[in-house]
């Protein structure tokens, strides 16, 4: 790959973590303040399944589009783990911290998924960068102000699963 190209990827990570950090600090947002400390399975101090990231769970992530043409998909699954399909990459999977992984959970918890619906994201414009995120019980754009509580995990979540696998801190190789 040139350099070029990995420059364009670079500045397009980093505009996104931008856009992601962006939405962040709004104490308005439905939920906040909410403090929800069931154990996700598999987590430290987990006593069996926690019942409402079956609710949430899978977590589907994607991020599509973009001048430099993302093409990537994160399935996060009840048992903590993560499987990551990358556009020219083989199919990977990783277990998610607890910290991240019951943030991903109280986040998708704190959205009322039936408002939400099940709206395919489209392009709005060419180039298009678009980071949807879906349950069983609704899909959206990331941008959409009803998941506004997912912003954050989701931007670590991209974050970790689509860097080189050695320096991932918070999604260790299953």
């Amino acid at each position: 790959m040139d350099d070029a190209v990995k420059r364009i990827r670079y500045a397009s990570l980093v505009a996104t973590a931008g856009l992601v950090l962006a939405g962040c600090g709004d104490d308005a947002t439905p939920g906040a303040g909410r403090t929800t400390t069931t154990p996700v399975p598999g987590s430290p101090g987990s006593t069996g399944p926690a019942s409402p990231a079956a609710d949430v769970l899978p977590l589907t992530v994607t991020r599509t589009g973009g001048i430099v043409g993302f093409s990537d998909r994160v399935v996060v699954g009840s048992d903590g783990t993560a499987s990551i399909i990358k556009r020219g990459g083989e199919p990977t999977r990783c277990r998610l911290d607890p910290s991240l992984m019951n943030s991903l959970v109280q986040g998708a918890n704190a959205i009322d998924w039936a408002k939400v619906g099940t709206n395919r994201p489209t392009p709005r414009h060419p180039d298009d960068l678009i980071i949807a995120v879906a349950t069983q019980e609704g899909s959206t754009r990331l941008d959409d102000p009803l998941v506004k509580p997912l912003v954050v995990p989701v931007g670590k979540l991209l974050t970790e699963t689509t860097a080189p696998a050695r320096s991932r801190k918070l999604c260790k190789p299953v």
